[in-house]
C-alpha cells in the first residue's frame, strides 16, 4: 500500500483530533443534559406525588369515601396515572395499571413507611413510580411517564452527533487549509528542482518569502550556484580537451594517412600496424567531434523556422542513399521550428546508426500531429533487444549489435547525443520493433507551427 502523503497525514490528524475532541464534549453535554432533565422531572413529579398524596388522604379521611371518585378528583393530567394500595386491595382510574405495575421492592418499602422513587418501563415506555406512605393505607403511588424527556434526550443526542461530524468536518478543513498554506514554500522548492532539472539553471527561490525559510532558500540557492558552476567547468573542461585534441589528431591522421598511402613498400607487419593505427585515429576523431557536440547539448536549443524536407533529402545525398527514402505524412507541413543543428546532427546519427548497426536505412520519416514533429528512421537490421532499448540512448553504452555486427568501431555517444537534442526541444528519443528491423523515434514538442 501507498503511504499517504504529508498533506492527508496532517488533514487525517486535524479531523481526528477534532472528532474526538467533538465526541467528548457531546457525550459530557448528552450526560449533563439528560441528567438536568430527568433530575428535573423528578422533583417535579415527587412533589406532585406528594400533593397528590395529601388530597388523597384527606378524602380518605372522610369515612367510606368512594375510593375511586377521590382518585378520579385528583388534577394529573395525562401524564400521571395514580394507584393507590389499601389493605383491601388496589385502586386505579383505569385498568392498564395494577399491582403488577409496582416492584414487590419499592412496594416493601413504602408499606414500612419509606418514600420510595424508581425509573421503570411500563408497557415498553419509560416512567417514574413514585411511592408516598399513607395512614390507614398501603400506600399511594404515582406514575409518572417519561416519554417527553426520552424523546427530547434522543433528539439532544441526534443534535449533539450532527454538531461533531460537522466539527470533524471543519477540523479537516482546517487541516487541509493549515497544510496548504504551510506546504507552500515546499511546493515552490520541488517545482524549483523540477525546473532546474529540465534545465532551467536560472531559477532561484525568493529568500524573503517567509522569513522561517530563509535559511533553506538561501541553502538552495547556493546548491544550485555550486551546481551549476559544476556543470559549465565540466562542459568547459569537455570542450578545451575536445579542441586541444584537435591539432594533434589531424597531425597523427595525415601521418597515418601516408603510412596508409605507402603500405606497398612495407612489410605486412608494418602495413597490418598502420592500418589499425588509421582506423583508431579515424575512431579517435569521430570521438572526440562527438564530445565537442556533446558540450554544446547542454546550452538550450535556438529554434527557427528550417525545411526539414530539404534537409533529410540533403543528409540522403551526403551519405549516397537514395532521396527517396524520406517520406513525409499528409498535413505535415515542410518547415519546422526547430534548432537547425541540432535537428541536422540527430537526423545523421540515426543514419550513420542505422548503416553502422542495423543494415542501412529503409525510410526516413516526418510526421506528427497537435504541434509534435515525429522524425523516425527505420532499418533492416536484427532490432534492438527490450533489455537494451533503454540503455542505448545513455552515453558510451554500446547495444549488442554494436558489438556483433561493428566490433569495437564507434563512440557509444551517437545515440546519446539523438537524446541530449530531443531533449533540449523538451522532446524524446525511443526505439520500437517494426519486424524485422528497429524504428528509432524522436518526438520534438512545439516544432508544428
Amino acid at each position: 500500500m501507498t503511504r499517504p502523503g504529508l498533506r492527508a497525514r496532517v488533514t487525517a490528524a486535524f479531523a481526528v483530533g477534532a472528532l474526538l475532541l467533538s465526541a467528548l464534549m457531546a457525550l459530557f453535554s448528552y450526560d449533563l443534559t439528560r441528567r438536568s432533565l430527568l433530575d428535573e422531572r423528578e422533583r417535579t413529579a415527587v412533589r406532585a406525588a406528594y400533593y397528590d398524596a395529601a388530597v388523597v388522604r384527606s378524602g380518605l379521611d372522610t369515612g367510606t369515601p368512594d375510593v375511586v371518585a377521590v382518585l378520579r378528583s385528583l388534577d394529573t393530567g395525562s401524564a400521571r396515572r395514580p394507584l393507590l394500595h389499601l389493605p383491601d386491595g388496589w385502586y386505579a382510574r383505569t385498568a392498564d395499571v395494577g399491582a403488577s405495575s409496582v416492584p414487590m421492592e419499592l412496594q416493601r418499602m413504602v408499606a414500612e413507611g419509606k418514600p420510595a422513587v424508581q425509573r421503570i418501563r411500563l408497557d415498553g415506555q419509560p416512567a417514574l413510580l413514585v411511592g408516598v406512605p399513607l395512614p390507614g393505607a398501603l400506600g399511594y403511588y404515582e406514575l409518572t411517564s417519561l416519554r417527553e424527556v426520552e424523546e427530547t434526550v434522543q433528539v439532544v443526542g441526534l443534535a449533539l452527533i450532527a454538531v461533531a461530524i460537522m466539527v470533524a468536518g471543519a477540523g479537516a478543513a482546517l487541516g487541509w487549509y493549515a497544510t496548504r498554506h504551510s506546504l507552500r514554500p515546499l511546493t515552490a522548492v520541488a517545482d524549483a528542482a523540477e525546473r532546474i532539472a529540465g534545465g532551467d539553471f536560472a531559477t532561484r527561490l525568493d529568500p524573503t518569502t517567509d522569513p522561517d525559510l530563509t535559511r533553506l532558500s538561501s541553502s538552495f540557492n547556493e546548491m544550485v550556484d555550486k551546481l551549476v558552476q559544476r556543470i559549465d567547468r565540466d562542459r568547459r573542461f569537455a570542450a578545451d580537451v575536445s579542441h586541444e585534441l584537435r591539432s594533434p589528431l589531424q597531425t597523427l591522421a595525415a601521418a597515418a594517412s601516408v603510412l596508409h598511402r605507402r603500405r606497398e613498400h612495407q612489410d605486412e607487419r608494418t602495413a597490418t600496424a598502420a592500418g589499425l593505427v588509421a582506423d583508431e585515429v579515424t575512431r579517435f576523431q569521430r570521438l572526440v567531434d562527438d564530445l565537442i557536440q556533446l558540450a554544446r547539448t547542454e546550452q538550450p536549443a535556438h529554434r527557427e523556422t528550417v525545411d526539414v524536407v530539404e534537409l533529410a533529402r540533403a543528409t540522403c545525398r551526403e551519405r549516397s542513399l537514395p532521396v527517396s527514402l524520406v517520406e513525409v505524412a499528409d498535413g505535415v507541413p515542410r518547415e519546422w521550428w526547430v534548432d537547425r543543428r541540432r535537428f541536422a546532427q540527430t537526423l545523421l546519427n540515426l543514419v550513420e546508426n542505422a548503416e553502422r548497426y542495423g543494415g542501412g536505412p529503409v525510410a526516413v520519416r516526418l510526421g506528427g500531429r497537435d504541434g509534435v514533429g515525429v522524425l523516425e528512421v527505420d532499418d533492416d537490421g536484427p532490432g534492438v533487444p527490450p533489455g537494451d532499448r533503454e540503455i542505448i540512448f545513455d552515453r558510451f553504452v554500446r547495444g549488442r549489435a554494436a558489438h556483433d555486427r561493428a566490433g569495437t568501431d564507434g563512440t557509444g555517444l551517437g545515440l546519446a547525443l539523438v537524446a541530449q537534442h530531443a531533449d533540449a526541444h523538451g522532446g524524446s528519443a525511443r526505439v520500437l520493433d517494426r519486424g524485422p528491423g528497429a524504428r528509432f523515434r524522436v518526438e520534438l514538442p512545439g516544432a508544428l507551427r
